[in-house]
This record gives C-alpha cells, structure tokens and sequence, in this order.
C-alpha cells in the first residue's frame, strides 16, 4: 500500500481510537446525571426535569461517536454463519465489497445529518419538552459521530484491500 494510505489508516485509527476512550467517560457522566436525578428526588424532595432528557442526549452522543471505535476493533454484530470459516483473504475480499454498501449508507446518513445540525443551529430548534433545551449539540455530535465512521469505514477498506493482497496494513 502506498505510504499515503498507511497513514490515512494511522491516524484516522489514532483519531477515533481518542474519541473512542473519550466517548466511554460519557458512560459516568450519564451515571452521574441519573443518580443526582435519583438523589434529587428521593433526598431533597425536588425533582429535576432535565436529567431524563440530558441522559438521552448522553447516550447518543456515546453510541454515535463510539460507532467508529466499536468498528475499529471488530467489536461490531456480524452475522457469521459461514464467514468464520473462510480464510483471512477470503474475508478481507468479503468485506471490502460488502463495506462499498457502508460507505453509500453513511454517505447519506451524513448528508442528512448535516442538513438536520444546520437547521438545528439556524432556526435555534429546540425540543418539544418543560425543559426545551437546544438541539444542535446533539446533532452535532451525531454528524460528527457519523463522519468518523465513515472515515474508519474507508480505513477498514484500505486494510482490506492490503489484507487481500497479502500485505496487511498493521
């Protein structure tokens, strides 16, 4: 593989291997919001009507910038009838035509989640709720989650392609 290519796949594995770690600390902050929720409620006799809302946003945020971690680390669901008896090649060559369909899918999750994050920021959208927070943090963070996985979607193609050549990129 050109040397061009080892590094694409370098530091996009680097970039979303950070934002990975980063999104599981989100896990604590959820945790965090529920039991002051929890606390605020049971203890002080005053509930909050934000922390449902918040822990919701949380978990979006963590399951759209942890998707590309998640598939770094083929720790993703794979209906494996008969894949896990092919050969590393044989899979490498599956799973680089399969992921063209990825890349088409993700395209156009993220054109459209560009286009939800630009009205969020233009019109100020807020959600339908007592609390009415702001939405664009949370389509933001569901754009970007959605563009590093299609840059790790296009990094896994490359060791794919390096896989089925029998020159795997490490």
């Amino acid at each position: 593989m050109p040397k061009a290519i080892r590094l694409y796949v370098l530091w996009i594995d680097r970039l979303n291997g950070w934002v990975g770690r980063l999104a599981m600390a989100l896990f604590f902050v959820m945790a965090a919001v529920m039991l002051w929720s929890t606390l605020s409620r049971a203890v002080l006799g005053t509930p909050v009507n934000w922390a449902l809302e918040t822990t919701q946003f949380l978990l979006a945020a963590y399951f759209l910038l942890g998707g590309a971690y998640s598939l770094q680390h083929n720790a993703h669901v794979r209906m494996d009838l008969f894949y896990d008896r092919f050969s590393a090649r044989s899979r490498a060559i599956i799973d680089a035509v399969t992921i063209l369909f990825v890349l088409f899918f993700l395209g156009v999750l993220l054109w459209g989640a560009v286009s939800s994050t630009q009205y969020a920021l233009q019109y100020n959208q807020k959600n339908y709720s007592a609390w009415s927070p702001v939405l664009w943090p949370v389509k933001l963070a569901m754009t970007i989650g959605i563009l590093l996985m299609l840059l790790q979607v296009i990094s896994q193609f490359f060791k794919d392609i390096a896989e089925a050549m029998g020159r795997p990129i490490a």
